[in-house]
């Protein structure tokens, strides 16, 4: 089953650690964590706080440890296609998770949102459509559904991308069924 996923973070710094999570399966099943930074994580941008309004009381009062969020992603994750909007961050944000969990930073593999959105056009639309043409209904679509004041929280960005896969699986049967 197709999974997207998102992290919010400590800042965008080489150094920079997830602080939140959130993942959403493709039958709209969901999850969302604050993550307690671990011991050695003392990463924090003030304009990362300003943008995705995560304290570091709130992580303190509030969020999971690490170790557990790390099992429960690797329990509940494992066998499916994991997505992500921007996998090299949250790629690099997972990474960091797992390691600090003591689990292999490999554990879960991420693959980019959009690779989700041209796969379903593709599989929906056959090959009656160029790749050409799907990859313009594919940035349609992602153009049409952006925010106009983003929100920058784990769930609400897992959830949009969601939203974006079914979209684009709605626009190619659509075109198939009017050959449009």
């Amino acid at each position: 089953m197709i999974v997207f996923l998102d992290f919010e973070a400590s800042s965008l710094s080489k150094k920079s650690v997830p602080i939140e999570i959130a993942w959403v399966f493709e039958d709209g099943r969901s999850h969302s964590a604050l993550i307690r930074p671990a011991a050695d994580w003392d990463d924090w941008a003030a304009d990362a706080e300003a943008i995705h309004g995560i304290s570091r009381e709130l992580l303190a009062s509030e969020g999971v440890p690490v170790e557990q969020v790390a099992r429960e992603m690797v329990e509940v994750l494992t066998g499916h296609d994991l997505y992500a909007s921007a996998p090299s961050w949250d790629g690099k944000w997972l990474s960091v998770l797992l390691r600090a969990a003591g689990l292999p930073r490999h554990a879960l593999r991420l693959g980019k949102s959009r690779d989700a959105f041209m796969a379903t056009a593709r599989d929906v639309a056959g090959a009656a459509v160029t790749e050409t043409e799907l990859s313009a209904l594919v940035d349609d679509i992602v153009e049409e559904s952006k925010e106009a004041v983003p929100v920058h929280r784990a769930l609400a960005d897992a959830m949009l991308e969601l939203t974006r896969w079914k979209l684009v699986r709605e626009a190619a049967r659509k075109r198939m069924a009017t050959g449009s």
